[in-house]
This record gives C-alpha cells, structure tokens and sequence, in this order.
C-alpha cells in the first residue's frame, strides 16, 4: 500500500508523519511505502528544526527535502491522507479524479472530522504535542491497515 500524507509546506506534519509511518512500518515489517507533499510546497527546502527535534527525542532521522504536490503524487497513492479538513477539500477540487482515496487523517482513523493543528513557528513542545498526537493517529491507522 502507498500511503501519501499532505500538509500545507511539507515542513512540519506531513514529514513527521511520514517518518513516523515509516518507522513503525519498518519495526512492525508492514509492506507500505510512505511518502509526503505539500500544497504549498517548495521543492527541496527543509523540514523544520522543532520537527527535526521533536521526533530525534524518539530516535527517529528526519532527512526531509519538501515536495510539492503533484499529479504524480496524486496517482502513485493508495491513500491520500490529508492533516485538515481544508486540505481534503483543497485536494478534492484540485484533484477530483483522486477523490475516493483522499481523507483527512484524524477522518479516515476516528471517523469524524477534524484536523491536526499547524506547530508551524510554535516553540518545541508544540511541536513534541504535534508528535503524540501524529503517534496516536498512525499506529491507529497501522491498526487498520492490518485489518
């Protein structure tokens, strides 16, 4: 399975959540590949230093180049997991062909909407809450993959 997850920059959640991903795949020996973008993305910039910091204090790299969000994204994708409901909606007009495999990461989990707040520019332990909480939700959707 080819999981996508989205973000505004690809600076912050979506890197953490990819490498968070990739992580518990790897430990777990889960086939699934991970990959992140942004809307607004710039090519090749980089993640920020908390995102970086944050997830180091579960030893856990973060080597992050941001990508934006293309077509081929997009199509290489079994599922589109966006970290706000705007971002699903943005993702839903951009990309209505696509529209069956994109959900908001908290919708697709818990079945209800919501959305993963920016630590964007927060100090470390906003960015620490941010971690948990992007944690919490893939070992979730771990969960439901397996099923």
């Amino acid at each position: 399975m080819n999981i996508l997850f989205v973000c505004t920059g690809n600076t912050c959640r979506s890197p953490m959540a990819e490498a968070l991903f990739k992580s518990v795949v790897e430990e777990k020996n889960i086939d699934a590949s991970v990959r992140s973008a942004g809307i607004f993305a710039v090519k090749g910039g980089r993640a920020s230093i908390q995102a970086m910091d944050a997830l180091f204090e579960k030893s856990i790299a973060l080597n992050h180049k941001t990508s934006p969000l293309t077509e081929e994204n997009m199509e290489w994708a079994d599922l589109v997991l966006t970290m706000t409901e705007q971002h699903k909606e943005i993702l839903y007009k951009k990309f209505a062909e696509y529209k069956e495999k994109i959900y908001s990461l908290k919708g697709y989990v818990n079945n209800e909407p919501g959305d993963i707040a920016d630590p964007f520019g927060g100090p470390l332990s906003v960015y620490q809450g941010t971690r948990d909480e992007l944690r919490d939700l893939i070992m979730k959707l771990i969960s439901k993959i397996e099923e």
